[in-house]
């Protein structure tokens, strides 16, 4: 094997793949270049996805003639100058590889002038090969036209995404860079289409209100706090206007926009007891902190960083996020099926996983480790039963947690089926509801215990499958219809996926720009919002990858099936009650919802005697 020295065209060309990965990533580059230059406006086209045209124009300060060429040379930067200055980085870009690797993989024309130069400058340079210079007339700024992205490496070419798809990573990386910087006025085109664009006044909540809209601008908390080495300013959202995914947390650290575990675990552990398990907050602010306790060098995108002093963070973020959640104000906007637990004198509380779930003990976690105090019972008149029972504080990993499961050795899982037969039905009594969750039935001998909107939630999802399956869908049409905001991302999901939409029983049509209008949902699922329902299979979609299988389909059913039902906490006459259980009892598997989750548990005659001792 002979070692060889690559040429400097490979080199480059290598270096691209580590900072270059798509047409975003030109576009961040280049974007973060107009900020750190002083621009106060900044305008972003591009055409088919990126892939053909990337046009980023400015009115920052410009390059100086005599430095043009150099800026396109590897690790020319006017960030740093030595190793020490990555201590204390306050630009975003500073490792001098962007203008070099975008160059070498695309066609590159530069057009820049300073405020003091009486002309600009035209360069052109296409796979890393100077082509032109020459001077022109041209505004105070810089203009950079990105031509066929990755033309001489069909290579890396093939591996991308549809021009939608690319179009919508785009969006995203406009839609930080606004939210990152509210001081700068913003606009971003695609194929010749405006689709955002930011005043730049500094007030981010116009900018939250320009990339998301009017619902989730009107449900906003602010959060301002100050601590030993850093700050947080900006806005959480109400817990009412929780997600399926990740994709509305965003935090901006000194003005960049970043990854990071310690932030994001702080932030949802801080919005757990507010939030439904597998939901996950909108969040909006910026955190400001001295350049010398945080390492960016980390990752070629700089999308990742390292604090020095990680569990203090920690601690301050998740408080400051359970501070700002815990104002009173927030009890107005209730939403009226949600659980809400009663204040008690003691120290325990009781933490819900779901909105028709309550866990038996309350857990605190932390980075490192995990405490758990048992839930203490309350008296009517709100004595404590008995003082709490604390538990070993361990490592998450080391603890054992099925011991804080209730105890159920005398709970069996439904499993008669003598209680399906058509002729037992009229001996089946119902007893009442009780917490407006469940519901009590006696057959025989045994007990049984239905969770109500599980037990919706089966019924629906079985009805509907059979329709669908059968082509027999209804549509329920709605006057006037709802008007809803999509992201690029689930724009692009909406259009590519209609027909499956239409199949469904929605009735879709574009509203104009990012908007469409609601006409008509499943008639099954008529009693939900047709907004959360249709958001709620977009989340799931946009967050798991596209992809139209039978089992993706049943996922999505099941998905308006729980949005649908009807609610714990959510009190039924007893004809509506009679309704449901006659429905669930007709179905061939009425043991469980969609999820998973049992629909009913059953206690015997001689189980329960046992447990008042009537029986030794």
């Amino acid at each position: 094997m002979s070692i060889n020295i690559l040429d400097s065209n490979t080199i480059n060309k290598i270096a691209a793949g580590e900072v270059v990965e798509r047409p975003s990533s030109v576009v961040k580059e280049l974007v973060e270049n107009a900020i750190d230059a002083g621009a106060s406006a900044v305008t972003v086209e591009i055409k088919d996805g990126g892939m053909t045209l990337i046009r980023v124009t400015d009115n920052g300060c410009g390059i100086h003639k005599e430095e043009v060429k150099v800026a396109f040379l590897r690790h020319s930067t006017s960030k740093i100058k030595t190793a020490a200055d990555l201590l204390g980085i306050s630009s975003l870009g500073f490792r001098g590889e962007a203008l070099s690797s975008i160059s070498a993989v695309s066609q590159v024309e530069l057009i820049t002038k300073c405020p003091e130069s009486l002309s600009g400058v035209r360069y052109r340079i296409d796979g890393g090969a100077e082509k032109e210079l020459e001077d022109v007339g041209a505004p105070d700024g810089t203009t950079f036209l990105v031509r066929n992205l990755f033309y001489n490496t069909p290579a890396r070419r093939k591996f991308l995404k549809t021009p939608a798809t690319e179009a919508g990573y785009v969006s995203s990386v406009m839609e930080h860079l606004c939210m990152s910087h509210p001081d700068i006025s913003f606009r971003f085109i695609n194929n010749n289409q405006p689709r955002l664009q930011t005043v730049g006044n500094g007030n981010l909540k116009d900018v939250i209100y320009a990339v998301y809209g009017r619902e989730i601008s009107a449900n906003l908390i602010e959060i301002h706090e100050k601590f030993d080495t850093f700050s947080i300013d900006g806005f959480i959202g109400n817990p009412a206007i929780c997600r399926g995914n990740r994709n509305y947390e965003n935090y901006y650290i000194n003005g960049r926009y970043i990854r990071n575990s310690i932030v994001s675990k702080a932030v949802e552990e801080g919005f757990a007891p507010f939030i439904m398990q597998h939901k996950y907050p909108f969040t909006a602010f910026h955190i400001a902190i001295e350049p010398e306790l945080l390492d960016v060098n980390v990752h070629p995108s700089k999308m990742e960083l390292r604090f020095a002093n990680s569990p203090y963070i920690y601690d301050c973020v998740r408080n400051a996020v359970m501070e700002a959640l815990s104002r009173k104000e927030l009890i107005v906007d209730a939403v009226l099926d949600d659980k809400v637990v009663p204040p008690a004198d003691n120290a325990a509380s009781v933490k819900e996983e779901t909105a028709d779930n309550t866990e038996s003990s309350a857990i605190k976690k932390t980075p490192d480790s995990v405490s758990f105090t048992k839930a203490v019972p309350v008296h009517t008149d709100n004595r404590p039963a008995r003082m709490p029972e604390p538990f070993e504080t361990k490592r998450a990993a080391e603890y054992d947690t099925t011991a804080l499961k209730p105890d159920y050795t005398q709970l069996k899982l439904f499993d008669r089926p003598e209680l399906l037969k058509e002729e037992n039905k009229k001996s089946i009594k119902i007893i009442g509801q009780v917490f407006d969750t469940y519901w009590i039935i006696e057959f025989e001998n045994n007990m049984y215990i239905i969770d109500q909107h599980a037990a919706h939630e089966k019924v629906l999802f079985e009805r509907f499958m059979k329709r669908y399956n059968e082509h027999t869908i209804s549509t329920q049409y709605i006057s006037p219809p709802e008007i809803i905001k999509v992201s690029l991302q689930e724009d692009n999901i909406l259009k590519e996926h209609m027909a499956e939409f239409n199949k469904f029983g929605y009735e879709i049509e574009s509203f104009g720009g990012d908007e469409y209008a609601i006409s008509g949902i499943p008639a099954d699922f008529a009693g939900a919002s047709p907004k959360d329902l249709l958001l709620e299979i977009l989340d799931d979609m946009s967050g798991a990858g596209v992809k139209i299988t039978p089992d993706s389909i049943k996922d999505r059913i099941a998905t308006m099936s729980c949005k649908a039902a009807v609610k714990g906490n959510n009190k039924l006459s007893y004809a509506e009650a009679h309704e449901l259980i006659d429905e669930l009892m007709e179905l061939d598997n009425p043991y469980n919802c969609p999820h998973g989750r049992p629909t009913l548990i059953t206690m015997s005659k001689y189980d329960l005697e046992k447990k008042f001792k009537r029986i030794i």
